[in-house]
């Protein structure tokens, strides 16, 4: 009898209910301090609560990367059985997470961390194709070997309406916020090489702003694999989200469009009004 593969992700990967049922997805949460109060990410604290303590406090959360204690932990329950663990983390280029992941599995040969190189649901699409894969029956080494080829292939984008987060944050300087709001611009943040970076600047309300960022990523659909594509928001109105949905389902035929909403990490660095289209690309030819 061969070993099971167990799937697990940190919490950033921003998978809904339906998929961390499907592909019985374990989630390792981050730690998320918000004032003089610790919380965990996803059990006792959500944006909406993050978005209210601002409101009242004007004070964002830190958030910090499960210990190397709690992934040993994870790895010792769940491999006393014999079975085998694929873990996905957020990119090592923005948190701890991969890094105590990694020293954590040393002492464990049957566990495979992989570093997304990526966040949100750019993460999530990684974790998604493992679950397709342990379903065909693969072993968790080359699970965790393919999910790292495909990492360059995930296309991962945001736009935020309003850079006040990002700069509350430490992320875009006063001058800068300044000028991107009164000229109504709005950045579509990349990632690239594991980083975010500004790719475009848009200009006009939101939801003009969205028709073109998704025209601009998708293209005409040709490049794109058609499995399936998530359209991740931070608490975005719903009119919104379904004009993006509809407009991913014009373009080309996914097999399947998941709405998410994204988890305490994206909403606390970006705000309420942001949203990404996130899919792989086809490989190169």
């Amino acid at each position: 009898m061969s070993a099971k593969v167990i799937l697990a992700s940190d919490s950033t990967s921003d998978l809904n209910e339906e998929l961390i049922a499907r592909y019985g997805v374990h989630l390792i949460p981050l730690t998320v301090n918000l004032g003089d109060n610790q919380y965990t990410d996803g059990v006792d604290i959500d944006p909406d609560m993050i978005y209210r303590y601002y409101e009242e406090k004007g004070v964002l959360p830190k958030t910090a990367a499960p210990s190397i204690a709690a992934f040993e932990s994870f790895f010792a329950e769940q491999t006393a059985q014999g079975n085998e663990v694929v873990l996905f983390t957020i990119s090592s280029e923005m948190s701890a997470t991969y890094n105590n992941a990694r020293i954590a599995a040393e002492d464990y040969p049957n566990v495979f961390a992989v570093d997304t190189r990526n966040l949100s649901t750019g993460g999530g699409l990684l974790v998604v194709a493992a679950g397709e894969m342990i379903a065909e029956g693969k072993g968790g080494k080359e699970i965790a070997d393919a999910c790292r080829e495909m990492t360059d292939r995930v296309d991962a984008s945001f736009v935020i309406d309003n850079l006040e987060f990002l700069h509350k944050g430490g992320r875009c300087s006063a001058v800068a916020a300044f000028g991107a709001n009164l000229l109504q611009l709005k950045p579509c943040i990349t990632v690239q090489d594991g980083k975010m970076g500004v790719n475009k600047k848009y200009r006009g309300s939101f939801a003009s702003t969205l028709k073109k960022y998704v025209a601009d990523r998708l293209g005409d659909g040709s490049r794109v694999e058609l499995d399936r594509i998530f359209v991740t928001h931070a608490g975005c109105e719903e009119s919104i989200i379904q004009q993006c949905v509809e407009q991913v389902k014009e373009i080309a035929p996914f097999r399947e469009v998941h709405i998410t909403r994204a988890g305490c990490t994206i909403s606390s660095h970006c705000g309420r009004n942001t949203l990404g289209v996130l899919f792989v690309r086809k490989p190169n030819e």
